[in-house]
């Protein structure tokens, strides 16, 4: 019985190899996540010869505003890649935040990200388990939040993350995707309109 789920499990991975040349990882060909609109498949790009064009190919953006953001937004905050953010996106108990403003995000986000724009995250911080308390909010039940903008240049998600750790959210649960939409499409991966 064991040799016959070796047997299959190795058939398995041979599809796969078959189906996708170009996997998020080692064994991970891809993931689904739920969105509002459904289930939403994340895979790579499988066309090996595709190339970003038009605002996502361009290496520069005037500074200010759109200076490089440090790899730490601020102390505390733990700064994650691709991999990571997939995981919390397939994490009930955490939530992806798109802190982009709402024209950047109906151009497009990451299937299962929330749309907080970062100028109004602290006023929603009940929707992340936060209470409100007399002094402004009290985050003792606070969700883990992953939040992401535009890409290294992009300051938006690391201005709510300040925001949020003044109003009382604790740093550590909150995790910063530094690369954004930018890094995202550069490696291919799967990016939804939303409402449609």
């Amino acid at each position: 019985m064991r040799i016959l789920l070796v047997l299959a499990m190795m058939m398995a991975g041979a599809a796969w190899a078959e189906d996708l040349a170009v996997g998020i990882g080692h064994d991970l060909p891809n993931v689904i996540v739920e969105t509002p609109q459904g289930p939403v498949t994340i895979q790579r790009e499988q066309d090996t010869a595709r190339e970003l064009s038009g605002e996502w190919a361009r290496t520069s953006r005037p500074c200010p505003p759109f200076c490089i953001q440090p790899v730490t937004p601020a102390p505390g905050v733990t700064t994650i890649g691709e991999l990571e953010l997939i995981e919390m996106l397939r994490d009930p108990d955490a939530l992806v935040l798109d802190s982009r403003t709402a024209d950047w995000f109906r151009a497009g986000t990451i299937p299962g990200a929330v749309h907080m724009p970062y100028s109004e995250v602290v006023d929603r911080l009940g929707e992340l388990g936060c209470e409100p308390d007399f002094d402004g909010w009290d985050c003792e039940a606070a969700q883990r939040v992953a939040l992401f903008c535009n890409g290294l240049w992009c300051g938006q998600s690391p201005t709510a993350i300040r925001a949020m750790i003044a109003a009382g959210y604790p740093a550590e649960k909150i995790y910063y995707y530094r690369g954004g939409m930018q890094s995202w499409r550069l490696l291919g991966l799967t990016v939804i309109t939303p409402g449609e």
